[in-house]
């Protein structure tokens, strides 16, 4: 292989979970060329990797708004453009891991000799020449990317997690630990992700803040995006003083680099808590309508998951918001469970 292309448009956390392929590929074949087909959103989680030749932007968004506003000659040139872009690479392989309609299209699109669809669906698998199914261990962290290497031929022995972030993060996350006065530790907090259903509840984050410093002496850094400043506004007003609120102030590698440097941390089911078990920091993870895996292959990471007969119902809840599944899951329990992360005895 010469030249190979890595599809997988999003999210962050499907993207943290699958990037052991990069190194795996790099180790099968050393002198190609490796490329990754991303969102603009999350490219930045791939800029920095060392395996990583190049990262090609796919803009589907401003797809997707050129089709609303039917403005179809605009996205003909966009598409064509792209399609032109990812010919002229002549690639040896394209891998589909995400196994959509959208993601199959851009993968026979780019006129790869060998297309290999990852549990190829929604008529893309007509469009790769072999299709693999979702194996694995269903509780694995990641298991069908080690599965999909497996029946690739890739080397497996050291398949772990990476996500990798510059010196102007670096330098971010010490100017911040040095303004909030973090540097007798802190703990971060991922409350926020995209569906309610798999939210803890605001006010559970805000008890437990104060627990968290009390229980470990840990400041408690409350982290997410632009979208979540009104939810982060409000867990520290009924948290007071007992966490630093980071809510929409920080890139997506800023994020990163904060979470690699923090003693601690507690999250949903999200991108940012998923990168915790990939940099080794010491991680529970609250787990409810989704439950992408229970077993995270470190010993310092824990799953919470309280499975009803509703579960895990994704994006089906039948609970008539009341998220039953989440609200078994206590502040005590929590703690409880943190203490035996991170190794300190009562």
């Amino acid at each position: 292989m010469k030249s190979i292309l890595v599809v997988r448009l999003s999210a962050i956390g499907d993207i943290v979970f699958s990037s052991p392929l990069i190194a795996a590929l790099r180790r099968r074949w050393p002198q190609a060329r490796i490329c990754w087909l991303v969102q603009p959103e999350c490219a930045a989680l791939l800029d920095r990797h060392p395996d990583l030749d190049e990262v090609i932007v796919c803009p589907l968004r401003r797809w997707q708004q050129l089709l609303r506003e039917r403005r179809f000659g605009e996205l003909r040139n966009c598409v064509l453009t792209l399609r032109e872009n990812l010919i002229a690479r002549d690639f040896d392989l394209a891998i589909d891991l995400q196994g959509l309609l959208k993601s199959g299209l851009l993968t026979w699109l780019s006129g790869a000799r060998e297309r290999v669809g990852l549990g190829s669906r929604e008529g893309s698998q007509w469009l790769m020449t072999r299709r693999l199914d979702r194996g694995g261990d269903p509780d694995r962290i990641g298991s069908e990317y080690l599965y999909l290497a497996e029946q690739l031929g890739l080397p497996v022995d050291d398949f772990r997690m990476a996500v990798h972030y510059g010196p102007a993060e670096s330098a971010f996350a010490e100017a911040l630990i040095a303004r909030e006065e973090l540097g007798g530790g802190y703990a971060v907090f991922c409350p926020f992700t995209t569906r309610p259903q798999k939210h803890w509840f605001e006010g559970h984050w805000a008890r437990l803040a104060p627990r968290i410093r009390d229980a470990f002496g840990l400041v408690p850094v409350l982290l997410g995006g632009p979208a979540d400043r009104a939810a982060g506004q409000r867990i520290a007003d009924e948290a007071e003083e007992h966490l630093v609120d980071l809510t929409g102030q920080t890139s997506l590698t800023e994020a990163a680099a904060v979470i690699d440097r923090a003693d601690l941390l507690v999250a949903v089911d999200t991108g940012l808590g998923h990168m915790g078990i990939a940099f080794g920091t010491p991680s529970l993870l609250l787990f409810g309508s989704t439950c992408p895996y229970l077993d995270t292959t470190r010993e310092d990471a824990r799953v919470l998951y309280h499975p009803l007969p509703c579960s895990p119902c994704k994006r089906r809840p039948t609970c008539e918001g009341r998220f039953d599944c989440m609200r078994a899951i206590t502040t005590d329990e929590v703690v409880e469970t943190a203490r035996q992360v991170l190794g300190v005895t009562a």
